[in-house]
């Protein structure tokens, strides 16, 4: 596991202890496919405090992602695939969101309000996208590069999760696969997911890349030809170890098939 690049947590950067802000495992991984989970972590480095948060506020899915790591690093293992994923929580800035972007760093998240985070000031936002944002991407970048010109990777797949309730409405998928016009990789994994009649799969569903969740993806993969794939797995399925090598058993074979056809 390679410590990719790393965040200040302190006022001043120079005096303070620092803390990885993306984490790069397997980076020599011979799959044709990139991992990436942005919202990996919970965490919250000591300068930012709470965020002004209760405990079951951080332990929700406004921080993070709830299982999608433990589902990454599974994939990882199994497609013997590169993964980078972050170590700090999308509270403090989302990372697959245009750092220009209003709700790159959220103020309001869901019906939570996150008073840490209203009112910053143009340094403070600055501190955050270069810390954070500029950090994470680019240690993809630094990994993607040369794999692309050696030819080694032809697609990059997230991984996320979501609720299975949002703003008291019930979300009937089990899986979703974001994708945008390229939808090679993404109608490969739904041909074999639907072989089982009790998965409910959705198609851009519940988010699109008309709700701005694509931009890890447009940087990283559209960007440079390769084929984007994102995946939401409900968080219910994926909250023990058990769950999450479930469904990355699941998927393995399908992502596995589908980079070949690429």
């Amino acid at each position: 596991m390679v410590h990719a690049s790393r965040m200040a947590t302190g006022q001043n950067p120079a005096a303070q202890a620092a803390e990885p802000v993306a984490l790069v495992e397997n980076p020599q991984g011979r799959s044709p496919i990139l991992l990436i989970c942005e919202h990996a972590s919970r965490y919250l480095p000591d300068r930012y405090g709470t965020l002004g948060l209760n405990p079951e506020q951080l332990e929700s899915h406004i921080a993070w992602d709830p299982g999608a790591l433990g589902v990454a690093k599974e994939l990882s293992r199994l497609l013997d695939a590169p993964l980078v994923h972050a170590t700090v929580s999308r509270l403090v800035l989302d990372l697959n969101r245009d750092p220009s972007a209003p709700d790159s760093i959220w103020t309001l998240s869901e019906r939570t309000s996150i008073p840490g985070n209203l009112n910053l000031d143009r340094d403070e936002r600055a501190h955050r996208v270069r810390e954070v944002y500029e950090a994470f991407h680019g240690a993809v970048d630094a990994l993607i590069e040369p794999r692309v010109r050696a030819g080694q990777t032809r697609s990059v797949v997230s991984i996320h999760s979501f609720t299975p309730v949002y703003r008291d409405e019930a979300r009937p998928w089990h899986i979703g696969l974001i994708h945008d016009q390229d939808a090679r990789f993404a109608l490969s994994v739904e041909a074999g997911l639907r072989k089982d009649p009790e998965l409910v799969v959705g198609m851009n569903e519940p988010y699109s890349p008309a709700d701005r969740v694509f931009h890890t993806l447009e940087r990283h993969a559209v960007q440079r030809g390769l084929a984007p794939l994102m995946i939401e797995i409900r968080n219910d399925l994926i909250r023990t170890q058990d769950g999450q090598a479930s469904w990355a058993q699941r998927l393995a074979p399908l992502l596995r098939e589908g980079a070949q056809g690429l």
